[in-house]
């Protein structure tokens, strides 16, 4: 499946992801006025308003665009007609040819990540039947509970043909009260004897583990399925994290709305250009509600929407240049 998201990325010369991350704020009120009058005030008709914004934005954008990434807490707030809607739209979303990949953030054990993994990457055994559920390319992983997590998602991703991407330094204010936590690890000296100590940050070696994982699914472009979702608001740490795992394709959250910019971005790439693919949310899908965009208006939002991918992949560009890639 890396591949697969590698091609398209060459394709379109965009290593961006936008994020279908749907709230009712974001919805216009004609959009709303639509789903209302045909469901209610109901939370059908909110899901109905979410995938009638979906569909426009989608529709102005997939011919840019190598992949989306639906939240699916975003969806989840609508209970079962919210999973409906979240369903239609990765639907959508593959009959135009994006790779999709579902920011689930899932993570148990045994047969609990096994169920997790089967309902968001695989299939699942009705009778003498297969069925896949919600069918994603790529689905976001936890790794908190450690391989015993991880592994089944692998393991269906091996299957399947699929892929992650694995949490290792989020883009959140608050991710450093654990993830920047130094931990104390020994290596035997040698023929010497004892042991020698030294300290790294906890996501340094959640990253040494994902290199790990990631040998199990290579691809033949020098890149595993087994990626890691690294905030483009700590750039120092992505340059870490680029030598730790040279095999990671990494989703790089936090672009735009969360503050950072293309300049930011570069490290998280190799000199091809490869490496990463960064994400933007509320910066694309509610541009329309931004003094920038606001020219478009709400009737128009999704060509607000567009055009704040053109922006965003000018940006990245821009900043390649400017580093000498």
């Amino acid at each position: 499946m890396i591949d697969k998201l590698i091609e398209k990325i060459q394709k379109t010369g965009a290593p961006i992801v936008v994020g279908l991350d749907p709230m009712m704020k974001f919805v216009p009120e004609h959009i709303k006025k639509t789903a209302f009058a045909q469901k209610g005030e109901t939370l059908e008709g909110a899901a109905e308003a979410v995938w009638l914004f979906n569909k426009e934005i989608i529709d102005k954008t997939y011919d840019l665009i190598p992949a989306v990434k639906p939240q699916i807490a975003m969806y989840e707030q609508f209970g079962i007609p919210g999973l409906c809607a979240f369903k239609r739209t990765l639907e959508y979303c593959k009959e135009k040819g994006l790779v999709v990949i579902g920011d689930v953030k899932r993570g148990d054990i045994g047969s609990t990540s096994a169920a997790y993994a089967a309902a968001h990457l695989g299939k699942v055994q009705v009778g003498s039947s297969l069925c896949a559920a919600f069918d994603e390319d790529f689905a976001t992983v936890n790794p908190y509970l450690g391989s015993d997590g991880v592994q089944p998602f692998i393991d269906v991703c091996r299957e399947q043909q699929k892929g992650i991407f694995v949490l290792v330094k989020t883009s959140n204010p608050s991710s450093g009260e654990f993830q920047d936590r130094m931990v104390s690890t020994g290596t035997a000296a040698g023929n010497a004897g004892g042991i020698t100590f030294s300290e790294q940050a906890l996501y340094e070696l959640v990253g040494m583990k994902v290199e790990e994982w990631g040998a199990q699914l290579m691809g033949r472009k020098g890149y595993s399925s087994v990626g890691a979702v690294v905030g483009a608001t700590y750039p120092e740490q992505g340059k870490v994290l680029r030598k730790v795992m040279p095999h990671a394709f990494i989703l790089v959250p936090g672009y735009g709305a969360q503050g950072a910019s293309g300049k930011d971005l570069v490290h998280f790439f190799d000199e091809n250009r490869l490496g990463a693919i960064v994400n933007s949310s509320r910066g694309i899908i509610a541009a329309y509600q931004s003094e920038k965009y606001s020219s478009f208006g709400a009737e128009h939002f999704a060509d607000a929407s567009r055009q704040a991918v053109l922006d965003m992949i000018a940006d990245i560009h821009q900043a390649f240049a400017e580093a000498g890639r």
